[in-house]
């Protein structure tokens, strides 16, 4: 997610970043965009992907939630 962070990217690029099947990559990609974590839009024949500007704020109060931390 933090590859995501800065600038839009595309399953090519998260992957060679990743070393991770591009398959796979897309997978996880669908979860995070079902999840409203990632947006993801076409560009020709490719989608680029970037992170929800709350995504992470999203994320850490989720986490803190189910440890029953108390995040300020």
């Amino acid at each position: 997610m933090t590859l995501l962070r800065d600038q839009p990217r595309c399953v090519c690029e998260l992957r060679d970043d990743l070393g991770m099947a591009s398959n796979l990559l897309s997978y996880h990609l669908r979860i995070l965009r079902e999840a409203g974590f990632v947006h993801g839009e076409r560009r020709g024949r490719r989608i680029e992907y970037r992170l929800e500007p709350d995504a992470l704020e999203r994320i850490t109060s989720d986490v803190a939630e189910l440890a029953g931390v108390e995040v300020s």
